[in-house]
């Protein structure tokens, strides 16, 4: 038999241990229950989903928004800024929510930010992207201004395994790998590699060659104007002349490597390269607004705004760019609703 000392020391440090243990499972508990749930797109009901199937969408309307796609799950879009951390993608988030985006599908889901760095890994963005499309059941989109634009594209080739065979599932909430190269596909329910997804739209705002030189990123010289199919839809905007950019009147094109949908376009005189994102302004404006709603690509260009007192700065992209947001909106809302066989 153990002295009566020795056997209250060990009893005393059993319990020492026990409460440890019981602090460890409970911070453990605690920091779980701070991270939001990974759940999936909420239902639609049978009536909604044949409203959604019902819209063209190429042609969705401001009353389409208001009163269908609002009531719809919504992809993530992931909004890149570029160099100079002064100018961020804020403002073109606040145009986004004002025309009627969710904004909880803006906000960063480590800091509730609206605006990504550009400064980040290629390799852990096409690893995030995986993370959300496999939680949401939406593949995220992408709009990158500047050094954001070069980001989106590296992540385009990232996808297409341009630098590796492989990519990491990215969990964003814990910001780290999660140890493996494969999600569950959730419109199909079987599994699939990272490399090799595809994003439905991706826009560039501005992205040149120049700042590629300046900054080193010598691997994106010969990529940055060749999209690959890792993308279905993809928007190059750009100046005339951009000294920030390095572009100038003739300057190389972007071009599709193989089935992608490229779209060059040319921003009127007058836009500056470090004011892009500013387009808040024109949502909280009757006619610009109703201008943009009404925006068709390819039949209509900025100069029909010209009245003085009126501000249409940064409207040509702005109206563009949401064209497609409601159009992939409601495309990945129609797949996702035929992918879980809604009775309809």
């Amino acid at each position: 038999m153990l002295p009566i000392g020795r056997t209250l020391k060990r009893q005393a440090g059993r319990r020492i241990w026990v409460a440890v243990a019981a602090a460890t499972v409970c911070v453990s508990c605690a920091v779980r229950a701070q991270e939001p749930a990974r759940q999936p797109p909420p239902m639609v009901d049978a009536g909604l989903a044949r409203q959604i199937l019902a819209l063209s969408p190429e042609r969705i309307t401001a009353q389409d928004v208001r009163d269908i796609l609002a009531r719809a799950p919504a992809p993530r879009i992931v909004l890149l800024q570029g160099s100079v951390a002064a100018v961020t993608m804020r403002p073109f988030a606040e145009f986004l929510i004002a025309m009627g985006f969710p904004a909880d599908r803006l906000r960063r889901p480590q800091d509730g930010a609206l605006t990504y760095a550009s400064s980040g890994s290629s390799k852990e963005l096409a690893g995030t992207l995986a993370w959300h499309f496999e939680a949401d059941g939406m593949m995220p989109l992408l709009i990158g201004h500047s050094q954001g634009g070069m980001l989106a594209i590296r992540t385009l080739h990232e996808l297409a395994g341009a630098f590796d065979d492989s990519v990491p599932v990215w969990n964003p909430i814990a910001d780290k790998a999660e140890g493996r190269v494969t999600i569950i596909d959730p419109l199909t329910g079987q599994p699939r590699a990272v490399v090799g997804l595809q994003i439905p739209y991706v826009a560039a705002l501005a992205t040149g060659k120049l700042p590629r030189l300046i900054l080193g990123q010598w691997s994106m010289l010969p990529k940055l104007r060749w999209i690959p199919d890792t993308v279905e839809e993809f928007t190059g905007f750009g100046l005339e002349w951009d000294l920030i950019a390095g572009q100038f009147p003739g300057a190389e094109p972007y071009r599709a490597l193989g089935s992608a949908r490229v779209r060059n376009v040319t921003l009127p005189e007058g836009y500056s390269h470090i004011t892009l994102p500013r387009t808040q302004h024109l949502a909280a404006q009757p006619r610009t607004r109703r201008w943009i709603d009404e925006y068709f690509p390819g039949t209509a260009t900025a100069m029909l705004l010209n009245v003085e007192e009126l501000d249409s700065a940064n409207l040509l992209h702005a109206a563009d760019i949401w064209h497609s947001v409601k159009k992939h909106w409601c495309l990945a809302a129609q797949r996702l609703i035929l992918a879980r066989g809604i009775a309809l």
